[in-house]
C-alpha cells in the first residue's frame, strides 16, 4: 500500500475519534431510522456491503465506493414495510459520474407512520365522546445525503464523504433539522477489498422544537406527562470496518463473501461483543452468482443475548436471505426478506427494489458496463 492510503486512515480516525472523545456521554439511540440500510441487495446479505458494494446504493453504505459504478447513471428504488405493514420505508437515490475518476449522488429516506388517529379532543366539555373529534396525523423521519467520491492517484484507493440533513416530524406538534457528516475509504488489493466507513464522524445534532396546542397541554398535565421543550439530540459516530473478496468459479459463477463490524463508542450495548466504551457489532453475508444475472444472497447479523422462557440466557441472530436479476446488463430487479428470527412471533419485511443503469454515449471511448 502506498503512502497515501496509510495517511489517509491515520488521518479519519484521528477526526472520529476526536469527535468521540468530546460527546461520549451522549445518550445512545439517535436517528436509528437512518440504521436500516438501503438497497435490497444490502438486507439480503445482512448489511454487510461496506466494501463490496459498487453503485448508487454507495452514497448510504460507503460513499468512497462510488467511483466503482459499472455505469455513467444510476437510479435505485426501494420499498419495504415495517410493524406490520404499520411504517412505511422508502428509498430513493441517483448517482453520476463526473469522470472517470469520481462520482456524486442525492439519496433520499422516508421511514414514516401515517394516519396515526389524535383523541386528545374525543371527549368534549360534558364527558361525551364524539368520535367525530378524532383527527390524523403522520410522524415521518427524512433524510437527505449529497455524496462525493474520488479515486487518488492510486486507482485502486479511493475516498467519499457525505453531506446529510435530518428532517424529522410528528403532526404539528414537533419538528426537528439536524445536519451530519459521513466519511468512507475503500482499498482493493487483487481480489480482495478492504473499507472503512464512518456514520456521523463530527456527530450529528437534531434541534426539536414543539409547538403543542393549550388543550394537548392540558392533558398532558392530568395525565402526569412532562410536557416536552425544545431541546438537541446528538447522534454519536459509528465506525465500520468491512473485508470482501471476489471468487470466479468455471467463469460463469461468482461468489462474494463479506464481513462487517460495526463499532459503537457510547459504553455497553447488547452486542455479541460488549464493552465500555466500545461494543462491537459483527455481521457477514455472502453473494452468490450465475453469468453476473441471477444472484442468490443470505446473511447473518443482530446477535444478541436474551433469556428464553426458561430464565435461561441464549445467543440469538437475525438470518436474512434474497435474489436478485440483471435484464441485459440494464435493469436490476432485487428482493430480501428481512427481520427474520427464531422467536415465533417475530415480523418479518419483504424488500423490494429496483435499479437502472444509464450510459451517456460518448464517442471517444466506449460505455462502460
Amino acid at each position: 500500500m502506498k503512502f497515501d492510503y496509510i495517511q489517509a486512515i491515520i488521518i479519519f480516525i484521528i477526526v472520529f475519534f476526536n469527535n468521540h472523545i468530546v460527546f461520549s456521554q451522549t445518550p445512545k439511540y439517535s436517528n436509528e431510522f437512518t440504521t436500516l440500510g438501503a438497497g435490497a441487495r444490502a438486507l439480503g446479505m445482512s448489511n454487510s456491503v461496506v466494501a463490496s458494494t459498487a453503485d448508487v446504493t454507495s452514497g448510504y453504505w460507503n460513499p468512497a465506493n462510488l467511483v466503482f459504478m459499472p455505469s455513467n447513471i444510476q437510479l435505485e428504488l426501494m420499498h419495504s414495510e415495517y410493524m406490520a405493514g404499520i411504517a412505511n420505508y422508502d428509498y430513493a437515490a441517483i448517482a453520476a459520474k463526473i469522470d472517470e475518476k469520481s462520482a456524486i449522488c442525492f439519496s433520499y429516506i422516508r421511514f414514516g407512520i401515517d394516519d396515526i388517529p389524535n383523541t386528545v379532543d374525543i371527549i368534549d366539555n360534558n364527558g361525551n365522546i364524539d368520535l367525530n373529534k378524532i383527527i390524523s396525523f403522520s410522524a415521518t423521519d427524512n433524510e437527505f445525503l449529497f455524496s462525493y467520491s474520488r479515486k487518488s492517484k492510486n486507482d485502486n484507493l479511493s475516498f467519499g464523504g457525505n453531506a446529510k440533513i435530518i428532517y424529522r416530524r410528528i403532526g404539528d406538534f414537533a419538528n426537528a433539522w439536524g445536519f451530519g457528516l459521513d466519511a468512507g475509504i475503500h482499498y482493493k488489493l487483487n481480489s480482495w477489498e478492504f473499507a472503512l466507513a464512518g456514520k456521523d464522524i463530527t456527530s450529528t445534532f437534531n434541534t426539536w422544537s414543539y409547538d403543542l396546542p393549550d388543550n394537548m397541554k392540558n392533558v398532558f398535565a392530568i395525565t402526569g406527562n412532562d410536557i416536552p421543550e425544545n431541546s438537541t439530540e446528538i447522534t454519536l459516530p459509528v465506525l465500520q470496518i468491512g473485508t470482501a473478496k471476489n471468487f470466479i468459479i468455471k467463469n460463469d459463477f461468482t461468489l462474494s463473501p463479506e464481513i462487517n463490524l460495526n463499532l459503537t463508542f457510547d459504553g455497553k450495548r447488547n452486542t455479541l461483543i460488549k464493552g465500555d466504551p466500545i461494543s462491537i457489532d459483527p455481521h457477514c453475508g455472502f453473494e452468490a452468482g450465475y453469468k453476473n444475472i441471477v444472484f442468490f444472497r443470505s446473511g447473518i447479523g443482530n446477535f444478541q443475548q436474551e433469556t428464553n422462557n426458561k430464565g435461561k440466557k441464549i445467543t440469538t441472530f437475525q438470518p436474512n436471505i434474497g435474489i436478485g436479476i440483471t435484464i441485459k446488463k440494464t435493469v436490476s430487479i432485487d428482493y430480501a426478506l428481512t427481520d427474520i428470527g427464531d422467536n415465533s412471533i417475530s415480523l418479518y419485511s419483504n424488500v423490494f427494489s429496483i435499479k437502472i443503469n444509464i450510459n451517456k454515449k460518448n464517442e471517444n471511448s466506449p460505455t462502460v458496463l
